[in-house]
């Protein structure tokens, strides 16, 4: 069946902008993710606009479909199924057709859209040469008596669809996709029109072709770069056709022997006729009119070596009505001859004076005596008359060019480089053009606003072709002493320095990551301690943006970190949304980030997400922490540090130092937070996994609000639903058995027996619970009652050390270092379990579990001796 489509829709969605992406689009260019130029910052930044895509004819016409308005085609009928019907195209869009059953004449209304690609679609005469049935529309059944006399007098004359674009491989493509790489063209040579040698296609993009002759396959030198509606193109055969020449260029001549070039030739003429390049690839060049220069006529040029200057030229040669040669004029006893092959409506090509029109340089003629060059002295001099105003196309047309705007273009010194452009001036059909981020300085070069060497902006990139941007601005630190050298009391933040640079204001100072300041209960300070000490200066978006995903990376829990970014923003700031993603036990979630975009907000942004994230504010900022840092956060832990300095208080309560035992009964329902913004999971994905050691778990919602330590804040991404994430409680239980086990110092085993291990890890995983009806895991009172552990202090006021210590005393004790490492003290080791001690700690099950029972011997005993 026809796949339909509304029209009216169609019409609002499909702009050119909009067709030139869908139509260019490709799965390669996933490096723009990651590309360091994005051109909405630099349209934004310098103030510019871009160049309208209309104003590039030779891409609107690669744009186009192979399938013109007014073909005729077999289309399978909506009435009447198993039968068909001739219909015309009465507009594209993509693969996309506007089809009209013939018959219905100026009447729109049943006129419907269909795919090319899966639309029972067939070129006319595929009815009769399939036996299949031609049978009018049932609106129309009773216009026509004889339909057959109708079609006669409908197909008279008319172009129909071709078929190798209906069937087959080449089905539904656009001319410039169906040059496909090897594939074989006729090249006119540069300087003789009559002479032609065969090229093959080593790159197509969008097509742009690179070129490269035949026998000489293995070199690249001599490579070139022409867009596919370029005249000197023609398609193989078309030189015997018209009997002209078939030799390699001058140039290349002496690079083979004359055997060696016959006998590319002739293999290149025998692939080429079992592969031919399809004629709808020609369709669109332009046909040649006929010319009125003769031999001596002046006039001017854009010099095509050094498409810089414009100068006096003459007419040399005339070969026939389409083409001659213009040579530029030189002087000098022994000229440098510089001839272009030329046709009526050559680029470059001007009437004399028009440079003095338009207030444009013309360069005066090498060897040219006089100081101030004028034409009529010249022409005197020389004899000669101008070539007249008849001779040249419309010289006026700009095609909507106009100053300062932004646009993608070839560089004239090494065509495979295609950089960012800005129009300087347009005089006429003629713009002056800027090239940015050249190696070497190059002055301002000339195109024709019909030049097949520009491109509209995102061009390369949606073509997967590398631009080369614009020069990064550089920022320096107002000092001339080494950072290291500055006192970290006393060092500043940096400010761009925004001398020779345009873009001083959008360049972000070089941001520090403190190794030593305090990482916070979020970002795991092994991590922190592998990545590098500085990032930038460069762009405020791109390096603030390389930073928070070096911090997301270094999270216990990627996605909690990138929901907290979410929530950094500040309605004064000049900011800019970013994309950050977090991958976490194979799904990968996305979030939008504002990012500021100036300097001058870098600093205070860089102390909003450290105080989101709860970790020193100097982690990472535009300030060297040389040795102390001036917040003096190494003193404190995990825990507390949240307590004091946290945004919210999720410690245990009481708080330390008020009553250092807890009271019994149930923990005070914890309230309800604002609901966060959601974070895309891209796969989705249930888990199984029982976390033995839950104390409940909640929503992403209703996320309680309670102490989450860096090692027991949440629960495993794999224990919740497609739509949620990790956010457990994990909080110490007030209620627990208070059955005394003696676990003090023992050097007999600790492992549970067997069979506990067992019942363990058969324990269902709960449904679901209230905020007061927490489940917890009691210990098996079949289980083989071990020696008493009587503790000599309460755990909730053992420090990094008193931790480290108890542990060194167990069979874990190669583990302590970690806990050292991660400033796990004693409030923290009451909240791991299970699931974040094989995360944080990246075990294996079997350690993890072998820890875990010496952390639940630690629990039993505070229970015992303290929770009362």
């Amino acid at each position: 069946m026809v796949k339909t489509v509304n029209h009216s829709s169609l019409k609002q969605v499909f702009s050119f902008p909009l067709l030139f992406f869908l139509c260019f689009s490709t799965d390669e260019g996933s490096s723009t993710e990651d590309t360091d130029f994005n051109w909405d910052e630099f349209l934004e930044e310098t103030g510019a606009s871009a160049a309208p895509h209309t104003s590039f004819k030779h891409v609107e016409i690669s744009l186009q479909s192979s399938f013109q308005p007014g073909m005729k085609l077999e289309v399978a009928n909506k009435s009447n199924p198993d039968t068909y019907w001739v219909a015309t195209i009465i507009t594209t869009c993509g693969q996309l057709l506007l089809l009209r059953y013939c018959g219905y004449g100026d009447d729109r209304r049943a006129d419907f859209w269909c795919d090319v690609m899966t639309a029972d679609l067939h070129p006319v005469g595929w009815c009769t040469q399939n036996n299949k049935v031609l049978m009018p529309p049932d609106a129309i059944k009773e216009k026509y008596m004889d339909w057959t006399e109708f079609l006669i007098h409908d197909l008279t004359g008319a172009r129909t669809a071709p078929a190798n674009l209906l069937e087959g491989p080449l089905r539904g493509k656009n001319p410039v996709d169906l040059i496909t790489v090897d594939s074989l063209i006729e090249l006119q040579d540069s300087q003789n029109p009559f002479q032609y040698w065969i090229v093959s296609v080593v790159e197509n993009v969008g097509g742009r072709l690179r070129l490269r002759y035949v026998g000489l396959e293995e070199t690249e030198s001599y490579d070139q770069w022409l867009f596919y509606l370029d005249c000197r193109l023609r398609p193989v055969g078309w030189c015997q056709e018209n009997k002209y020449r078939m030799d390699p260029p001058a140039d290349i001549c002496s690079l083979k022997t004359i055997s060696e070039w016959k006998c590319a030739l002739e293999k290149s003429l025998n692939d080429a006729a079992n592969f031919p390049l399809p004629m709808e690839v020609f369709k669109d060049h332009a046909d040649l009119r006929n010319h009125f220069f003769t031999v001596g006529m002046k006039l001017e040029a854009v010099n095509i070596r050094e498409p810089f200057h414009i100068c006096p030229a003459s007419v040399t040669k005339v070969f026939n009505n389409h083409y001659l040669q213009v040579t530029i004029d030189d002087l000098r006893p022994e000229p440098s001859k510089i001839s272009m092959l030329c046709h009526a409506d050559s680029l470059g090509i001007l009437p004399i004076q028009w440079c003095l029109k338009n207030g444009v340089n013309l360069t005066p003629p090498k060897g040219y005596s006089g100081q101030d060059f004028d034409w009529a002295d010249y022409q005197k001099q020389c004899g000669a008359e101008a070539a007249p105003h008849l001779c040249f196309r419309n010289t006026s047309f700009s095609r909507g060019f106009t100053k300062n705007m932004k646009l993608e273009a070839v560089n004239p010194r090494n065509p495979a480089e295609i950089c960012v452009a800005s129009v300087t001036s347009v005089k006429g059909r003629l713009m002056w053009l800027h090239l940015e981020g050249l190696q070497m300085p190059s002055p301002e070069y000339i195109v024709d606003v019909e030049s097949m060497d520009i491109f509209p902006v995102g061009w390369c990139e949606a073509n997967a072709y590398n631009l080369t941007p614009p020069h990064k601005a550089v920022c320096k630190l107002p000092s001339t002493v080494p950072v290291e050298k500055i006192p970290h009391d006393l060092c500043p933040v940096p400010q761009p320095d925004t001398t020779g640079t345009i873009n001083g204001r959008y360049c972000c100072p070089q941001l520090y990551i403190n190794h030593r300041c305090f990482s916070g209960p979020y970002l795991n300070k092994g991590r922190i301690a592998e990545l590098p000490q500085s990032v930038g200066p460069g762009k405020c978006v791109l390096v603030l943006k390389e930073v928070l995903s070096m911090v997301i990376n270094a999270a216990y829990k990627p996605g909690s970190v990138l929901r907290e970014l979410q929530l950094v923003e500040d309605p004064q700031w000049n900011f800019q949304e970013e994309t950050l993603k977090a991958k976490y036990r194979g799904k990968t979630y996305r979030a939008t980030v504002k990012i500021v975009r100036t300097s001058d907000q870098v600093a205070d942004f860089c102390r909003r997400v450290c105080a989101k994230l709860e970790c020193c504010p100097n982690l990472f900022s535009p300030m060297l922490v040389a040795e102390v840092c001036p917040e003096n956060c190494s003193i404190h832990t995990k825990t507390k540090y949240t307590y004091y300095y946290g945004k919210r208080k999720r410690i245990i309560k009481p708080p330390i130092g008020e009553n250092n035992s807890m009271k019994s009964g149930h923990v005070k329902p914890a309230r309800r937070r604002k609901r966060r913004k959601s974070i895309f999971v891209q796969k989705k994905r249930r888990s199984s996994a029982v976390d033995l050691n839950a104390a409940g778990s909640e929503s992403e919602d209703d996320e309680p609000d309670v102490m989450e330590d860096e090692t027991g804040s949440e629960e495993t991404s794999s224990e919740l639903r497609d739509d949620q994430t990790d956010t457990s409680s994990a909080e110490v239980p007030s209620t627990r058995p208070r059955r005394a086990v003696t676990l003090r110092s023992s050097t007999e085993s600790d492992k549970p027996p067997p069979m506990e291990r067992a019942r363990r890890s058969r324990r269902p995983q709960p449904h679901s619970y209230s905020e007061t009806e927490k489940w917890h895991p009691c210990p098996d009172t079949t289980q083989e009652e071990e020696e008493k552990l009587i503790l000599d202090s309460n755990p909730l006021e053992w420090t990094v050390t008193d931790v480290v210590r108890f542990i060194k005393l167990t069979d874990c004790a190669p583990l302590a270092k970690i806990f050292q490492e991660q400033d796990i003290d004693g409030q923290a080791l009451l909240l791991l379990t299970l699931p974040t001690v094989q995360e944080c700690m990246e075990l294996k099950l079997g350690p993890a579990i072998k820890l875990c029972h010496q952390i639940e011997r630690v629990k039993v005993a505070f229970y015992a001796q303290y929770a009362n």
